[in-house]
């Protein structure tokens, strides 16, 4: 199947969410672990050549928020547009209070899930 084939807005939240979770976990994992390489793993091509690298290397070294963050996470639901979901977390700090809103978007390239955007808000 191509991509234009496999549109990931087709599949149910049951499908979906399994997987953008487990996404999101590994991403918590190696953003708190400070693993460039992990963390990244799952990204498109698209999303891994418009990474500022360096930019991303302070946020591993400087940043409290996204060196500490909580396995505590709440999905607050998915959007599906284009060819892409964006499925949103309510998530935590273990050291700052508050919460804070985390983005993840899933599409198909090369015929596997594949990430094409991840933020914290």
């Amino acid at each position: 199947m191509t991509d234009l084939e496999n549109n990931i807005i087709d599949q149910t939240d049951d499908e979906i969410l399994p997987i953008a979770n487990q996404f999101w976990s590994d991403l918590i994992k190696a953003s708190n672990d400070g693993k460039y390489g992990e963390f990244i793993k799952h990204f498109s091509y698209p999303l891994i050549k418009g990474l500022n690298e360096i930019e991303i290397g302070n946020q591993f070294v400087k940043s409290e928020l996204t060196r500490n963050l909580s396995g505590l996470v709440d999905c607050l639901g998915i959007i599906r547009r284009g060819q892409h979901v964006t499925v949103l977390y309510r998530q935590r700090s273990t050291k700052l209070e508050g919460e804070w809103l985390g983005r993840l978007v899933l599409g198909y390239e090369e015929g596997e899930i594949k990430i094409f955007g991840a933020s914290i808000f």
